[in-house]
């Protein structure tokens, strides 16, 4: 397959999109999705696409998963919505019962649903400053945490996210995150770097909340070693800062577990989670400690669409999905299959300075082959805390590449501050011979 053939009815959507829709609003390729399922999409003109991005870390359980389908099916014929402010269902109570019981802590907890990502950062930010009386929120470098004011204000890639949109919300502190390829430091180290610019820059006794995703997205699947989040979630806990887990990438066993804080044993004192969580629905949610979300006053937390029926209805049958196919176990094998596969390209091709990631959240870093050494800091380029370290980015060459898959019918997505990160996130329920395709689709792109 390749999209350089003629296309017909895409072509045409595409001239309509141009006169419809919002320039602003970007779209990877140009053709236009008819059906999925699995690990593949076909577009309107019977092309088929490997997909590596399953909608940016949604269709964990893949598209049109049946119990999903099934399940939504079922609540449209019953009602569609009712704002649970107004007039309530269980199917809410369920997803909150759900979230409680698989959220790492075994400490009481409660949640509260949202509509997106975004609303869910937003609303644990809220909840963190009400419950601690104070209004410093700690967020890290090459963080993403949303599109909307607030959330902006976390993020920290300029563009093309926040680029032009300001004035942001304020009591925002950036510290450095750890990022092991580029700045060569144990986890321990790098925490007490963060830890240090906190106590300098901010003051213990202001954070309300330290935010931090557990593997970040956007800014490059970055990992960090091995001791940096225990090290800051201890630091919250001594200072009665708030640990927020953002798990909106990260979780529903996209890394091989059920969230990405419990491979280092972390229990955030809220968790933020969407994505994954309903099938492809909107649906986002907060869960944290009981005491820290009862705190906030009855009418504090809501939102006319939060926890609709339809996507609560998804998100229980995804969930039940998750279970039967045991999709973090699913994860684990397509990362067993994937990264010796990723580090032998590594040997051989010298422009791929990394590859890092857990379960089916994997990506390699695309460098300048003979820069720096990774870890290593080239003053005389004039790089500062924010700006690379080490191997030089090659966002050019990443993008050709990007596009050479498209070309073959491999989706792939890219990410990074410097935007030269390629990631994989198939759908867990990808078989075996679909993932080989896929990476064979990779080699001969590479």
């Amino acid at each position: 397959m390749s999209i350089s053939s003629e296309m017909h009815r895409s072509a045409d959507i595409h001239k309509r999109r141009s006169a419809a829709v919002a320039r602003g609003v970007s779209s990877m390729i140009q053709s236009y999705v008819d059906h999925a399922s699995g690990g593949t999409l076909s577009d309107v003109d019977g092309r088929e696409w490997i997909d590596m991005a399953a909608g940016i870390a949604v269709t964990n359980v893949g598209n049109a998963s049946p119990r999903v389908v099934a399940a939504v099916q079922a609540q449209v014929e019953r009602f569609t919505h009712t704002c649970f402010m107004i007039a309530p269902y269980e199917s809410y109570v369920a997803v909150c019962e759900q979230l409680n019981a698989l959220t790492p802590g075994s400490f009481e907890k409660r949640s509260a649903l949202f509509n997106s990502g975004a609303e869910a950062v937003e609303n644990a930010v809220k909840i963190a400053r009400h419950a601690t009386g104070r209004r410093a929120v700690v967020v890290f470098d090459h963080a993403y945490h949303g599109r909307t004011n607030l959330t902006m204000a976390l993020t920290a890639k300029d563009m093309p996210y926040k680029h032009g949109f300001g004035p942001f919300a304020g009591e925002i502190y950036r510290v450095p995150m750890s990022y092991p390829f580029r700045d060569g430091l144990a986890g321990p180290d790098a925490a007490a770097l963060a830890i240090n610019t906190i106590e300098k820059q901010v003051g213990a006794d202001q954070v309300a909340a330290v935010l931090i995703e557990p593997i970040q997205g956007e800014g490059g699947f970055v990992v960090p070693a091995p001791g940096f989040l225990p090290a800051l979630a201890a630091w919250a806990k001594a200072n009665g800062a708030m640990f927020v887990a953002d798990e909106i990438q990260t979780g529903f066993c996209r890394t091989g577990d059920w969230f990405a804080s419990t491979h280092e044993g972390v229990e955030p004192d809220i968790v933020t989670t969407a994505k994954g969580i309903a099938g492809g629905l909107p649906l986002a949610a907060v869960t944290g400690r009981a005491e820290v979300m009862d705190a906030v006053h009855v009418g504090g937390l809501g939102g006319t669409y939060g926890g609709n029926p339809i996507a609560c209805a998804a998100a229980l049958a995804s969930i039940e999905t998750m279970r039967e196919l045991e999709l973090a176990a699913a994860a684990r094998r397509i990362e067993s299959v994937m990264l010796p596969r990723l580090r032998e390209l590594q040997q051989r091709h010298a422009f791929i300075g990394d590859v890092r990631g857990r379960g089916a959240m994997l990506a390699i870093e695309i460098v300048v082959p003979d820069s720096a050494a990774p870890g290593t800091i080239t003053a005389e380029r004039g790089y500062a805390r924010g700006a690379p370290l080490g191997a030089t980015p090659d966002p050019a060459k990443t993008a050709e590449i990007q596009r050479l898959a498209h070309q073959a019918g491999l989706l792939l997505l890219t990410c990074g501050t410097y935007g030269n990160v390629i990631r994989f996130l198939p759908p867990l329920v990808m078989d075996d011979a679909t993932l080989d395709r896929a990476l064979g689709l990779l080699e001969s792109s590479l």
